[in-house]
C-alpha cells in the first residue's frame, strides 16, 4: 500500500501475500503494525548483525560457480511474468514489478536475517505493485560497501506475432535462452539473485557490505506515479550509503566493462502547410514533403555543430552523437490531396561530452531561421513550394514547430581512474582472459545524475547488445556462467588490500 504525505508518497511495504511467518513480517526489527499505522520495514542501518571479522572466511579462496539448472528454472519463472511487466504506457502497458519481487523474495526467504540467514532485505515502494528490492550482505567494517545496482524488473513490449518463439515463456535452444527480458534485464535479475544467495550460503567474511538493488521502471517514465523506481530510491536517501564505494550498474551487455553511455533526448517536428488538390500542388504546401526536408536540414545542422568529439576515441564509443527520425504521422487526407500537416518524431543520442541544453538551444535557433525563410529548404521539383505568393499580401509560409519530449536522459562517462573501474577490469581479465572496455550510445536512467552527486558509477552487463529491445531476444547461458565468476572476482578485487598481489582464482571462463 502507499500513503501520501502532501504530494510525496511515504515509503512502506507493498502488499505481498505471505503468512504470519513471512520473512518480511516476523522479525523484531520489522514489527507488525498497529491499526492505522504504516508497516515498518527493517533497513541495513538498523541491523546490528554485521558479519564477524573473527574466524575469517576469505572470499578469494571460495569457488563461485553458477548452478546452471537452477538458473534456468529461476529465469523460466521470471520470464513467465514478462508479459505482465512490459513497460509501454503509451500503448496501455504498465508493469507490475512486484510480480518479480515476490519470486525473488520467495527464492531468498531462508537466507534472510529474519530466518537466521545473513541477508537484509528491503522492499521499497511508492506505487502499488511497483516495488524495488534492496538486498544487503553485511560487511564487518562500517562505511565499507560495494553495490550492484540497476538490474530492472520491467521489460520492453514484445509482439508475439514477430517472434519465432513465445516471448513470454523461456525457450532453451542449446546455449541460447530465448524470451523477453533474457538480455534486458530479467536475466540479470536472476543472476544477481543467485549471487546474493551464494554469498548467504558460503558466508565469506568481507570488510565491505555487498548490496544488490533491483529496480522498477527503467524502460519508460514511471506511471501513474512519477519516479517509482531508482529516482525515488535516490530522492529518499536509500542509496546514500552506496556513495562510500563503487556502484556497479548491471544493465549493459556484451560481457565487458562499459565506460560510457549517451544521453537520450526525444523530439518532434511538426510542419503546417496548406492542404490542396494534388493535381494543383503549386497552390498548396505539402507538409509531408516539408517535414522531411526540414528534418534533413535540422540533421545537417546537428552534425555540423556536434560532430564526433575527440574524447569519444578515449572511451571507445562505437558511434558519435546522432539525431534521427523514428516515427512519422500525417493528417488523414485523400490520396489526391497534399497534406496540410505532418509530423516526425525521433531522438538524439548525445555523448556526455556535449551539453543537452546547448543542443536544444541550437536546434531551436535553426527552426526559427526556417520559419523566417522556408525557402532555404530544398523542394521536390518545380511545383513544390513552402512559400506561396511571396512578397504579396497573400503570402503564406509553411511553419515548423520543434518540441521536446518529457523523457530526457543524460549520458555518462565513467571515472576510468577509480578503484571501482580497476576492480571491474581486473575481474574481467581474470575470468575472460582479456578485457576490452567499450562505450555505447544506449542510455541509462539517473547514472549521470548519480555520478555528478558523488557516486562512483561503473557499468557492465552480460546480455547481448545485438538483440536489445528486438524480436527473438536471448542471452547465452555460458555468458551468465562467466558473469557469476566476474561478480565474485569484482568482490575479491574490492577486498584485496592495496599493494597485495591478486589471488590465483579457481574460476576459469566457461566455454
Amino acid at each position: 500500500s502507499t500513503q501520501s504525505t502532501g504530494t510525496l508518497a511515504t515509503t512502506v511495504m507493498s502488499s505481498v501475500e505471505w503468512n504470519a511467518s513471512s520473512l518480511l513480517c516476523n522479525s523484531p526489527k520489522h514489527s507488525k503494525r498497529r491499526d492505522g499505522e504504516p508497516e515498518r520495514h527493517r533497513t541495513y542501518e538498523h541491523s546490528n548483525l554485521h558479519n564477524s571479522p573473527s574466524n575469517r572466511r576469505d572470499i578469494a579462496k571460495m569457488n563461485f560457480e553458477l548452478d546452471q539448472e537452477r538458473y534456468v528454472e529461476l529465469l523460466r519463472t521470471l520470464i513467465a511474468e514478462s508479459e505482465h511487466v512490459q513497460n509501454a504506457p503509451s500503448i496501455g502497458l504498465v508493469p507490475k514489478e512486484d510480480l518479480i519481487v515476490n519470486h525473488v523474495l520467495s527464492y531468498l526467504k531462508e537466507h534472510t536475517q529474519e530466518n537466521g540467514g545473513p541477508l537484509v532485505v528491503e522492499h521499497l515502494s511508492w506505487c502499488e505493485g511497483r516495488g524495488n528490492l534492496v538486498i544487503t550482505y553485511p560487511g564487518c567494517k562500517d562505511g565499507e560497501i560495494m553495490s550492484f545496482v540497476g538490474s530492472h524488473m520491467d521489460v520492453v513490449a514484445a509482439d508475439p506475432t514477430n517472434w519465432t518463439v513465445d516471448p513470454f515463456h523461456l525457450t532453451v535452444d542449446g546455449d541460447k535462452l530465448y524470451g523477453r527480458g533474457t538480455t534486458d534485464c530479467l536475466g540479470h535479475v536472476a543472476l544477481m539473485t543467485m549471487f546474493m544467495e551464494q554469498l548467504a550460503i558460503q558466508r565469506p567474511t568481507t570488510d565491505h557490505a555487498i548490496t544488490c538493488v533491483l529496480i522498477a521502471s527503467e524502460e519508460a517514465e514511471s506511471t501513474p506515479v512519477k519516479g517509482c523506481g531508482v529516482e525515488s530510491l535516490l530522492e529518499h536517501g536509500h542509496l546514500d550509503r552506496c556513495k562510500a564505494g563503487p556502484v556497479f550498474w548491471v544493465d549493459s551487455a556484451d560481457s565487458q566493462p562499459c565506460m560510457g553511455t549517451a544521453g537520450a533526448i526525444e523530439w518532434s517536428l511538426k510542419c503546417d502547410g496548406k492542404i490542396f488538390h494534388s493535381g494543383l500542388p503549386y497552390q498548396g504546401i505539402n507538409a509531408l514533403e516539408m517535414v522531411q526536408d526540414a528534418c534533413s536540414y535540422l540533421q545537417g545542422k546537428f552534425y555540423e555543430k556536434f560532430p564526433a568529439h575527440p574524447r569519444e576515441a578515449d572511451y571507445a564509443y562505437a558511434c558519435p552523437s546522432t539525431m534521427k527520425p523514428t516515427q512519422v504521422e500525417s493528417m488523414r487526407n485523400s490520396l489526391n490531396q497534399v497534406p496540410g500537416w505532418s509530423l516526425v518524431r525521433g531522438d538524439i543520442r548525445l555523448t556526455p561530452f556535449y551539453d543537452i541544453a546547448a543542443v536544444k538551444s541550437t536546434l531551436e535557433g535553426v527552426v526559427d531561421e526556417l520559419n523566417a525563410d522556408p525557402s532555404v529548404l530544398a523542394t521536390r521539383g518545380p511545383a513544390s513550394k513552402y512559400v506561396l505568393n511571396p512578397g504579396t499580401e497573400e503570402e503564406l509560409k509553411g511553419k515548423c514547430t520543434l518540441t521536446w519530449g518529457g523523457h530526457c536522459l543524460q549520458g555518462v562517462a565513467c571515472d576510468i581512474d577509480s578503484k571501482g573501474f580497476a576492480a571491474l577490469k581486473g575481474a574481467f581479465e581474470t575470468v575472460m582472459g582479456e578485457v576490452k572496455p567499450y562505450s555505447i550510445c544506449g542510455s541509462l536512467p539517473l547514472v549521470r545524475e548519480m555520478k555528478d552527486n558523488g557516486f562512483d558509477i561503473q557499468i557492465t552487463g552480460f546480455g547481448l547488445s545485438s538483440v536489445y529491445h528486438g524480436d527473438d531476444e536471448y542471452c547465452k547461458l555460458s555468458d551468465m556462467c562467466n558473469a557469476f565468476k566476474v561478480l565474485h572476482r569484482v568482490a575479491c578485487e574490492m577486498e584485496r588490500k592495496e599493494g597485495a598481489e591478486p589471488d590465483s582464482p579457481k574460476n576459469t571462463s566457461s566455454p
